[in-house]
């Protein structure tokens, strides 16, 4: 039975919590058929597992995501809070598992409501940025003003300056399709890239929105969509990608819990600028843990991964 369970793990596969092995062995039993008496025993699992990652609010963030899209379809969340109504992690966890149903359904029922626990973990927690994190993806979902969501955003900043949850909540709010315009995107993006560090958590803002872009562009059609390629010669796609080059793919460079999504990002805007040669060193560090976007914009994503990943290794 082991031999045929390492069997099905080989090759290219999907794995929400990346390299993250502890969240993983949690994350799956959050999926597993539910016993019980059980989610007395997951909620145990659930709360070590986010306090274990103490003040390293990236790692928190990546882990509370993964979780709640696992928990989601269940009522584990507010088995949580109900258990332990005053816990910040339980009110969080509750929030972020009603923003993954939100943006499933497009609304939530009772946005306020989930709003407040995410006031109630701030001040609970008032150095967390995590709970300001949620509430940043709620107002984003609710299409609202800049005048409520910016206060929101410097909350975060103020707490954790290169959170990449916030900046890719923020960079899609900003977004033509939102409540935003390429320009004021691209302002945000440029605003950021000329002071984020090389390899902090948001570093692959840009290269996000280049991915973006060139799809955007490409969905169009017509003579706009033929050129699209061209994107990655010009000076902005040609010094994104030299850049990311430059500081990503070498072992232990990017240290941050998403670094096998953004070393993803990176193979697969190479693979879009035909530089596919330039990929090898960031397929080797990526393994083979794929993540849906952005190959999921070409097909099936653990197919276009593998055909790509035997390209450049061949």
């Amino acid at each position: 039975m082991s031999i045929l369970r390492r069997f099905r793990a080989s090759g290219p596969r999907l794995l929400p919590e990346l390299d993250d092995v502890k969240l993983g062995r949690v994350r799956r039993q959050v999926n597993s058929p539910g016993l019980p008496g059980q989610d007395e025993i997951l909620v145990d699992h659930v709360e070590r597992l986010l306090k274990e990652a103490g003040d390293d609010w990236d790692r928190r963030a990546h882990r509370f995501a993964v979780l709640a899209d696992a928990a989601a379809p269940s009522a584990l969340a507010r088995s949580w809070r109900m258990r332990r109504p005053r816990s910040a992690d339980a009110l969080i966890f509750e929030a972020w598992v009603e923003l993954v149903r939100g943006r499933a359904e497009g609304k939530m029922a009772d946005l306020q409501a989930v709003a407040d626990h995410c006031y109630r973990a701030a001040d609970a927690a008032p150095e967390d940025p995590t709970p300001w994190v949620v509430l940043l993806g709620i107002l984003r979902l609710a299409r609202a003003d800049t005048r409520e969501v910016f206060p929101v955003w410097h909350e975060v900043t103020s707490r954790d300056p290169w959170h990449r949850e916030a900046h890719l909540q923020m960079l899609h709010y900003l977004s033509p399709e939102e409540c935003g315009s390429r320009s004021s995107q691209s302002d945000f993006v440029h605003a950021v890239r000329a002071a984020v560090p090389a390899t902090a958590p948001a570093a692959g803002l840009e290269l996000t929105a280049l991915v973006e872009d060139h799809a955007r562009v490409t969905a169009k059609g017509g003579v706009e969509a033929l050129l699209a390629r061209n994107m990655w010669s010009n000076n902005r796609g040609t010094t994104a990608l030299g850049t990311a080059l430059a500081d990503w793919p070498h072992p232990g460079r990017l240290q941050h819990a998403a670094a096998l999504a953004d070393l993803n990002l990176l193979v697969f805007a190479l693979v879009q600028a035909g530089r596919v040669r330039e990929s090898t060193e960031a397929f080797r560090l990526i393994g083979d843990t794929v993540t849906p976007w952005p190959w999921s914009l070409d097909g099936d994503p653990v197919g276009q991964f593998g055909y790509w990943r035997a390209k450049a290794l061949g």
